[in-house]
């Protein structure tokens, strides 16, 4: 199987290397730049990058800009890295199409496991069947069983949960959850996720006690 190719876009050296050394021991192919501008060169003659991973500020061309060429002519996952924790940037980089934006300084094992979150919903990596505290998503059959029983969910509350489980452990607000489950058109009010959620825990039973409430924020999901 051809490996996944992932682009890593940051002047720091020392954290091009700690990133990639961490993708390659998860069998990535990881390509390097050091600017914005290297990474556009790098991406029109890679057409094949799965995804990138973009540090904000860089010299010759920052990450915004360097987004909005990419976004320009494609819609490859782009995970945004940044010194900054300024909502505004946050904002702006989900108004530019970023898929998750990440503060520095970050655990490497976690920026993988988004890496791996994000390519397998949008099927690079793909997993047939996933399975945790008794909850197994059957993606091929669209199928969720709870302790071995088929539960019913409707297609949202079935790509509610995929997403959750795919994210487990990480504090997902209630936009970020609009942004990658109902997609970047949708102009609704958050308050749609409390419903489904709502919906989705009593469907699941004991189970959905998983599911826990940030307040003020969004949720969690955390497998017992």
């Amino acid at each position: 199987m051809e490996q996944i190719k992932i682009l890593v876009v940051d002047d720091e050296i020392r954290l091009r290397k700690l990133v990639k050394d961490f993708l390659v021991k998860k069998g990535y192919l990881v390509l390097e730049a050091a600017n914005g501008e290297e990474a556009v060169d790098i991406f029109y003659d890679n057409k094949e990058i799965a995804l990138i991973i973009l540090d904000v500020m860089m010299p010759k061309m920052d990450g915004w800009e360097t987004c909005r060429e990419i976004r320009a002519v494609s819609k490859v996952p782009i995970i945004m890295l940044t010194a900054k924790s300024d909502e505004k940037d946050e904002l702006l980089g989900f108004e530019l199409g970023v898929d998750e934006y990440i503060s520095k300084p970050f655990s490497p094992k976690i920026l993988v496991a988004r890496v791996e979150a994000i390519l397998r919903r949008v099927n690079v990596v793909s997993e047939e069947k996933l399975e945790v505290g008794g909850i197994i998503i059957d993606q091929a059959a669209h199928e969720v069983s709870i302790d071995g029983k088929t539960i019913e969910l409707s297609f949202k509350e079935f790509e509610l949960l995929t997403y959750f489980i795919n994210n487990q452990g990480i504090a997902l607000s209630r936009e970020r959850i609009l942004n990658n489950v109902w997609n970047y058109d949708y102009f609704g009010d958050a308050r749609t996720i409390d419903t489904h959620v709502k919906k989705l825990r009593s469907k699941l039973g004991e189970k959905g006690g998983y599911i826990k409430t940030i307040w003020g924020m969004g949720y969690k999901f955390e497998a017992e």
